[in-house]
Order: C-alpha cells, then sequence, then structure tokens
C-alpha cells in the first residue's frame, strides 16, 4: 500500500484518538458493516447504479481493511500476493476457466 496513504490514514485516527476503539474484533466488524453497505447500493434493483455511491463504500471498505493490516503489522500488497498466488494454485486456468465451480468440485 502506498506509504504516504496509510500515513495520512493513521494520522486521520490518530488525531482524534480512535484507536483506542479499533481492536482487531471492531475493524473487522466496520470492514463487515462497510461491505453491506457497498451491498446494499445494489439491493433491489438491476438498474444502472450510482458509481459515486459505489466509490464511496468501497473507499470504507478498504480504509478499514488497511486500518486492520496496520494493527497486525501486515504488508497489504505481500498478503494479496500471498493470497493470489494460493488462488492461482487452487484454481488452475486448465480446471476452471469459464467455470464458477469451487475447487472441490472439478
Amino acid at each position: 500500500m502506498n506509504k504516504d496513504l496509510l500515513k495520512r490514514l493513521t494520522k486521520f485516527r490518530d488525531d482524534r484518538d480512535w484507536a483506542q476503539f479499533h481492536s482487531g474484533e471492531n475493524l473487522a466488524k466496520s470492514i463487515c458493516i462497510e461491505a453491506s453497505e457497498l451491498l446494499e447500493v445494489f439491493q433491489w434493483s438491476d438498474k444502472e447504479k450510482s458509481i459515486d455511491k459505489i466509490k464511496e463504500e468501497l473507499a470504507d471498505v478498504l480504509l478499514y481493511c488497511a486500518l486492520m493490516a496496520d494493527k497486525y503489522h501486515l504488508d497489504i500488497d505481500e498478503i494479496m500476493l500471498d493470497k493470489l498466488k494460493k488462488n492461482e494454485e487452487k484454481y488452475p486456468v486448465e480446471k476452471v476457466k469459464g467455470s464458477s465451480k469451487k475447487y472441490n468440485e472439478y
């Protein structure tokens, strides 16, 4: 993750003395709550969605994810690359291309 962005985010949190509320559990809850708000944008309609609302809610999810990664001293790029590598092994192109089956179904 961009170091300047993370520094600005943690400064925002620290200037408000909010780190005291950012337990792992509370951050996980906040990620889920914000993800639900993102999902709500798509609720009950197949019509065109507001890209501004999608950006706003997605940003909330990502900001809480960044705060959780920071809390546990995790490098976001590193953990995403590690997970991508595992997924590439679990879902080889030759077995899953064009299929939505889960790894234990093929």
